[in-house]
This record gives C-alpha cells, structure tokens and sequence, in this order.
C-alpha cells in the first residue's frame, strides 16, 4: 500500500462513506494497532498519528535506550547503529515505521480489515437510521419484482423489501414505479446488511395517510383514536376532536370526498368509513355497523361476545360481504360481535311457517348450528334464502356439509305440504 494509495482510501472513506472524522479516525488507528501487534507482539510502545486532510499516517516505535537488551519490541542497545552519539541510556528512541515495513501479507491484511470494520460501520448506520423511522411512510421507486417480494430502492441505493404479506391484494408494480408504504420492522440477520420491510397492509400506514392528507389531524385538532382494516376490502377509521367548531368525520373526507378520494386511491379504492369515536360500546357498534339498522344489543355473555339483534331485511347490510362489516366492527370494539336476527312474535311464527335451527338440534351438530347463527341465520328459512356458495363462504363450512344441511332444511318444508 503506497501513500498514494492510502490518502486515496481516506478520500473515499470522507467523501462516500458518510462516516465523522472522530469515528474514522479511530477505525484506521485501530486498525494499524491491530496490524502493529500482529507484527511486532505489542503496539503499547508505538505511537500512531493520523492526518486525514493530508491522507497519510505515520507511526513511530518507541523503544529505552539501553546497554544490553532484554526485550527487543521495547530496547535499543546503546551501541545499535541505528543510534547516534547524541543518545543516552535511559533515553527513547523513536523509530518511523513505515508501511512496506509490514510486508505485503501485512499490507493485504490492512487493507481488508479497514474495509471489513467500514462495511460494518456502515451497516450499523443504515440500520440505525431506518430503526429511527419505524412508523414513517417511505417513499421509493421499484428496482425488481419478484414473486414473494418487491426491492425497493431508497435515494441513497439502499434496499428495502415490501413481501408479498404487505402488498394489498390485487395490486402489482413493475420496475420504476414509485411506491409509498410505512417502514414496518429493520432486522439484522447474521451480520448482513440490515433487512427492511415495508408494508401497506398495516392500520398503520391508513393512519399515517390520513395525517399527510388532513391538515387537522397532523395538527393535533382531530385524533385518531383506532383504525382496523381488511386491506384491498374495507376499512373503519374512528376520529374524535376535543373542539366542537371542528367536526372530524367532515374535515377527513373533505369537501366532496377531496380528502379521503386520494387515500382511498392509493389503496386500491378500499372502501373507507370515518365514524366518530365514543366509549360507550353499544353506540360504537351501532356507528360501525351503519347504515344497518340495530333493534337490541346484549354486551358479554358465553365467552365474552357481543349479540346483535337485527329484522331479517337489516342482516345482510350489517354483515357487509363476506362478513367484511361485522368482522371490522368487531375488530373496532375488541370483542367478537355475532348477528341475530330478531325473531318475530310466536303466532307470526306459525303463520310464516319457519323453524328456529336450534330446534334440528338433534339432525345437525351444535358447532354448524352456532356457524350459522353467526353469520345472522337463526331460522330455516333465513338459511334457505342464501346460496350454497354464500353460505359455505361466510360460515366457512365445506361444500358437502351445506348441501346435506339444506336437504335437511328442504326436507322439514316438504314434509309438512
């Protein structure tokens, strides 16, 4: 390694390898002492000095001037010829070293060093720096695809990783798109450069576009006290404002939905509902549950879940498709919430001729019957008014268990013609 060679490094090290000079300076001291060692057994005895400016180092060896040596690394006899007449005994002798003195495997074993502590300084950068961030929305542009994951680059070249779990399904990127999407987790795994995923499934990242869209969100004005989310489906976002001149559900959707059309663009138009907040349980379902209309509803039970009542003609709004609505409204209160529907009077039951489907207890199993009460069938009929597909998919029952269950229903009407 030349000195040429050596300010080279210590340019690039200044100008591209955004490290401070006291860091840097330390790394390549250290380095050259762990070298020194390796040589000569011990770098106690040697002075190190390093210009950074200038791109040179340069190192002394110190050794006591003395009359017989014992320890070679840390004596000099008088009568050595390296010594002139002006030194005495007692007195040290410093030697530069310069740095063909380290041999070429020396040199080679400096070099790689110096790079290999650099690659983790820089490693230890780029992670703390995204670590930092965890939270914020990330915007980047497509490098490559790949069919579990997409790389992203950020302004500096650096990767980032959105997996196909934090893609909203449906949605695909090619090379050069841009990209927005909140830095979910950094890891390092085994020493290698820091793994950071993205995602766009999260709460998370809706929070964070309706603060970059609503001015009075940002502000502190209106707070998102709870978002859930079914990406790339449905959403509930629910908003309170301690001042009353301010109404949240009309400042997050704007002016004609000016606001929340950009948010809802970007999601692939997953459907976004602002509601306002509350503590009172029975009111917030009612809100996460509109425009379905709810006749009664009964707080905790068998395992804690939550029964809503509602007239045949309200279910289906309630549910929302494929259980998507009840499912979000549950999400938003902490509990499961079960639809009912809400039976009519004992003689309008005989003259609608229905059965209640606790009534075939003793034809089809508790846990189906309990599946379909669920999702808001509580009569035959109501069972019979849905298709096989649509039953199977939101009590998530196989195909051959509906067919046997509406034969049975089937067979109950036939029976009394």
């Amino acid at each position: 390694m030349e000195k040429i060679e050596l300010k080279d490094a210590f340019a690039e090290f200044k100008n591209q390898k955004n490290i401070d000079r006291p860091t840097m300076m330390g790394v390549l001291e250290d380095v050259f002492r762990t070298q020194i060692t390796k040589t000569y057994g011990s770098a106690d005895n040697f002075d190190i000095i390093i210009n950074t400016d200038k791109g040179d180092c340069e190192i002394y060896w110190n050794r006591e001037v003395v009359e017989e040596v014992e320890d070679p690394n840390t004596e000099i006899a008088i009568d050595d010829p390296a010594l002139d007449d002006d030194y005495e005994i007692g007195e040290t002798f410093a030697k530069k070293i310069e740095l063909k003195d380290f041999g070429r495997r020396g040199i080679l074993n400096i070099r790689q060093n110096l790079q290999g502590r650099i690659m983790d300084i820089e490693k230890a950068n780029l992670y703390n720096k995204y670590v930092s961030k965890i939270g914020e929305i990330f915007t980047g542009e497509v490098y490559q695809t790949w069919a579990k994951e997409v790389l992203i680059l950020d302004e500096d070249g650096n990767e980032l990783r959105l997996p196909k779990s934090e893609q909203i399904p449906g949605e695909h990127f090619k090379k050069n798109d841009t990209v927005r999407a909140i830095i979910k987790s950094v890891e390092m795994k085994n020493n290698t450069t820091p793994y950071i995923v993205l995602s766009r499934t999260t709460p998370d990242f809706l929070e964070k576009l309706f603060e970059q869209e609503v001015p009075e969100i940002y502000d502190g004005l209106i707070t998102i006290k709870k978002v859930v989310r079914v990406p790339g489906e449905r959403a509930k976002v629910a908003v309170e404002s301690y001042d009353e001149r301010i109404d949240p559900i009309g400042a997050c959707i704007g002016v004609k939905g000016a606001r929340i059309i950009g948010i809802v663009r970007e999601l692939r138009n997953e459907n976004i509902d602002v509601l306002q907040w509350t503590n009172n349980t029975q009111l917030l379902i009612q809100r996460a549950l509109s425009p379905a209309k709810i006749s009664s509803i009964v707080l905790g039970g068998e395992e804690d879940k939550i029964k809503v009542y509602m007239l045949p003609d309200e279910v289906k709004k309630g549910i929302g498709k494929g259980g998507c609505n009840i499912r979000l409204a549950g999400m938003l209160v902490g509990k499961e919430i079960e639809v009912w529907r809400e039976l009519p009077a004992a003689d309008d039951m005989e003259d609608e001729e229905d059965v209640l489907l606790s009534e075939f207890d003793d034809v089809i199993e508790g846990w189906i019957i309990e599946k379909l009460q669920s999702i808001g069938c509580d009569t035959a009929k109501s069972v019979l008014a849905l298709s096989a597909a649509d039953i199977a998919k939101r009590a998530d029952l196989e195909d051959e268990t509906v067919e046997e269950i509406l034969d049975i229903l089937r067979a109950e009407f036939e029976d009394e013609e």
